[in-house]
């Protein structure tokens, strides 16, 4: 196209260079030699141009016509080109189409092979377990039946007992003791042994034992031989009003106001008592604390002291003594247990700092490895991403291979090339 243009461009120059020579080529009637030799040049250079154009037209012409056969025989072969490689592409999709779904029959077969051995092992542990659970579920029943066939026998024996234990807390001295091995059980249970005192005395050279008494942090003292840490007793004592407490309930059983009246004065006057006992025999600072505990050993009765309108206050305001039930025996002895805990910390705060400086050496170790892990899940991440997207280009090829046309459809999208 190029070539066409540049020849169209010189031939229409040279046409207008003719015409305009004989626009300015003078028209006289009289007939000068000079005028008429340069008249006779000008039509000798007029038909001298006229046979280059001549020449030129059929070179022009002729150079056209090689052009043509040229173009024709790149299209022929262009066309035979593209026909070779539709024919290729065909074979090539032919053998990628026979190449894909024989992978999809065998990947098929794979899982159908692996679904089926999934699901016989699938089988066989559930049919595994259920024999299992069932074996242990009857084993579990049968012990279960075992022991409540034993319980009742222990509830027959202790049925029996019950009647002995009531014979033995009408004696004053039997009840006093099944309160001190109660309360010395609650004790044993929650603290260590160094931490209380069972019999204690509350002072140098004094007669007077309590029944059980609580080792609290004191002060440090000399005794001639260095300073030596003087711990703070606590004295617990046991009461157990049973004759008071059971007339209170008999009478409100048998609805007699005035007696209940009565044997409830009885039991605050015996309670008080106590309180003042403990008071008078136990209570020495800086020895013991400022105060001290009547052990209750029966809910009941706690409840009913409690239930007593400003007994507890008056008991813990005139004697110092604090009343307290197996419950709130547990409670007051739990909160001690925080503050024999603190004193422990505080007394081994170097060890504590030296194991926090440790532990924060190996978390910064720690962090230092986590980060490295970080690094390393994070090219993970990456490697499977860029893997991903390499399948989907991979699978978005695949899918422009299959929608191709056919060699008889691309005749019709390149124009000039004939459909076959």
């Amino acid at each position: 196209m190029d070539i066409f243009l540049v020849l169209f461009f010189a031939i229409g120059l040279v046409m207008l260079g003719i015409l305009f020579i004989l626009m300015i080529r003078p028209r006289h009637n009289g007939a000068d030699p000079q005028i008429l030799a340069l008249t006779q040049v000008q039509e000798r250079l007029e038909r001298t141009l006229q046979d280059e154009l001549r020449g030129t037209r059929a070179e022009l012409a002729q150079n056209l016509t090689k052009i043509m056969e040229i173009e024709a025989s790149q299209l022929t072969a262009l066309r035979t080109e593209i026909a070779r490689f539709g024919q290729g592409n065909d074979q090539k999709l032919e053998q990628l189409r026979e190449t894909v779904d024989r992978k999809l029959r065998e990947l098929q077969t794979d899982n159908a092979a692996r679904l089926e051995q999934i699901r016989k092992t699938v089988d066989d542990k559930l049919h595994e377990t259920l024999e299992k659970r069932l074996g242990e579920s009857f084993k579990l029943v049968g012990d279960r039946l075992e022991q409540v066939q034993a319980g009742l026998g222990e509830m027959r024996t202790l049925a029996a007992g019950v009647g002995d234990l009531k014979r033995v807390l009408v004696n004053v001295k039997n009840r006093g003791t099944w309160g001190e091995v109660q309360l010395i059980s609650i004790i044993q249970d929650l603290l260590a042994p160094h931490q209380y005192e069972l019999n204690a005395a509350m002072q140098p050279g004094s007669q007077e034992r309590v029944e059980v008494a609580i080792r609290l942090p004191g002060s440090t003292r000399s005794d001639g031989t260095g300073k030596k840490e003087q711990p703070v007793l606590l004295p617990i004592d046991a009461k157990f009003p049973k004759e008071d407490y059971e007339r209170l309930v008999n009478a409100r059983e048998s609805g007699d106001t005035l007696a209940s009246e009565e044997a409830g004065k009885l039991l605050e006057r015996r309670l008080k008592i106590s309180a003042r006992d403990i008071y008078e025999k136990y209570i020495h600072p800086p020895y013991t604390t400022d105060f001290g505990i009547l052990f209750l050993p029966s809910e009941g009765l706690f409840a009913e002291i409690l239930s007593r309108p400003g007994l507890a206050e008056s008991i813990q305001r005139e004697f110092r003594v604090v009343i307290a039930g197996p419950t709130t025996l547990a409670a007051m002895i739990n909160s001690l247990q925080m503050g024999f805990r603190t004193l422990a910390v505080e007394q081994r705060t170097t060890e504590v700092w030296r194991t926090l400086s440790l532990v924060k050496a190996e978390f910064e170790k720690f962090g230092e490895l986590l980060d490295k892990t970080r690094k390393k899940l994070q090219e993970a991440a990456d490697t499977v991403d860029l893997a991903d997207k390499k399948s989907r280009t991979i699978q978005g090829k695949l899918q422009k291979a299959e929608q191709l046309q056919e060699p008889g459809e691309l005749g019709q999208v390149v124009p000039g090339l004939p459909a076959e």
